[in-house]
């Protein structure tokens, strides 16, 4: 059967029916939409405080000079550090805490770096707990599925960790083969990726192919030589794979070129990630990036900054959105993400962004707070 799977118009959403297969028990809303994001922070407006309000004074016709009230100030300039496109550094963690109730956590760089977690952490998600904030993981790397990650957090002493409370972009690429109806169509997934992709895809009864088992694969290009490929592959989904290979490169293409909508999904477009604690590695943007090359198709992105978790996340746990934080590393896809779904956010420069990338004029992504490492929340 080489037909192609019913394919969603771009921009619109399918309806869930009755009978929705879920992941965690829980039927997707279709209200997520996922795709390619562009920036939504725009460059803030200029602003100055009048002489009036800078010294604390104001004037009036009958009295002259006299102490403008608080409340008067307020009003007249009240603008947000983001606002005015400044961003504030936490000094006082109830600035931010007393305004939250759910926090998302970035993991690489923000709870962890490789395998190392990064000093104080255990202590400030004690501290968010016993104060009764609900806290959540979402994570870019789609190399474990969430019983993977599990299983990582519990390894490094995080022994308070539920299931449920982690969200991986491996997750994110099965639910949105979930949400569209994929297993309907009868077609299989060819995988660039890890072992978490092919968990998660196991859980939801998704056939795929390739993966760990075309790691190693080599091609002896001959006169004449063409490479077969599977013609009921129906999507390709491009995560993180420390084993890619000009075969898996060339089938994904074949696939995407050759296969009647055979659609294109990225787990993400991270440039770098934290493989190790001593330098920082190349992201599945470059994995992305080779198959983008040589089908000049744009991948559907599945994990952060689109809404899909958050989606989820809300849906699921009933949560308001003006009352999360997300937490993390990245300008591009954690501030983003938050900036983009409604939620507050606050910057680490634990991870891969700078204070100097943070506070230059050309950085339009500012988050609400920002801090040395989460550590500064205690």
């Amino acid at each position: 059967d080489t037909a192609s799977p019913r394919r969603r118009p771009r921009g619109a959403w399918p309806k869930p029916h009755p009978g929705t297969p879920s992941i965690m028990g829980l039927s997707l809303s279709s209200s997520l939409r996922i795709g390619l994001l562009s920036a939504a922070a725009g460059t803030a407006a200029g602003f100055s405080f009048g002489a009036a309000a800078a010294s604390g004074v104001r004037r009036t016709a009958s009295t002259g000079l006299r102490p403008a009230s608080l409340a008067a100030q307020s009003s007249a300039a009240a603008v947000s550090f983001k606002d005015a496109g400044l961003c504030k550094k936490l000094d006082v963690p109830a600035d931010l805490l007393e305004k939250v109730d759910v926090f998302i956590f970035d993991c690489d760089g923000v709870i962890w770096k490789g395998d190392s977690l990064i000093d104080k952490v255990p202590a400030v998600l004690a501290m968010l707990r016993a104060a009764g904030k609900k806290v959540f993981f979402v994570t870019n790397n789609s190399t474990k599925s969430r019983k993977g990650y599990l299983g990582k957090f519990k390894s490094l002493g995080l022994e308070e960790t539920q299931p449920e409370e982690i969200f991986s972009s491996s997750f994110a690429a099965a639910a949105y083969l979930e949400q569209t109806k994929f297993k309907e169509s009868g077609k299989k997934v060819y995988i660039i990726g890890e072992v978490g992709i092919e968990e998660e895809l196991d859980m939801i009864g998704v056939p795929w192919i390739g993966g760990g088992s075309d790691a190693g694969k080599k091609i002896a290009l001959k006169s004449g030589y063409a490479l077969p490929h599977d013609s009921d592959v129906g999507a390709v989904i491009v995560g993180f794979d420390r084993e890619i290979n000009y075969h898996k490169i060339q089938y994904a293409q074949l696939c995407i070129n050759e296969n009647p909508g055979c659609e294109f999904i990225a787990t993400n477009l991270d440039a770098v990630t934290h493989l190790t604690d001593a330098q920082e590695w190349a992201g599945n943007g470059a994995m992305a990036g080779a198959i983008k090359g040589c089908t000049g198709r744009e991948p559907t992105l599945v994990g952060k900054p689109s809404p899909l978790m958050i989606d989820y996340m809300v849906e699921k746990f009933g949560i308001e959105r003006g009352r999360i934080c997300m937490v993390g590393d990245r300008l591009d896809t954690d501030i983003l993400f938050g900036q983009n779904n409604g939620l507050l956010s606050c910057l680490t420069l634990s991870g891969v962004t700078t204070e100097e990338k943070l506070l230059s004029p050309e950085n339009e992504i500012k988050p609400d707070f920002y801090v040395d490492s989460i550590a500064d929340f205690l």
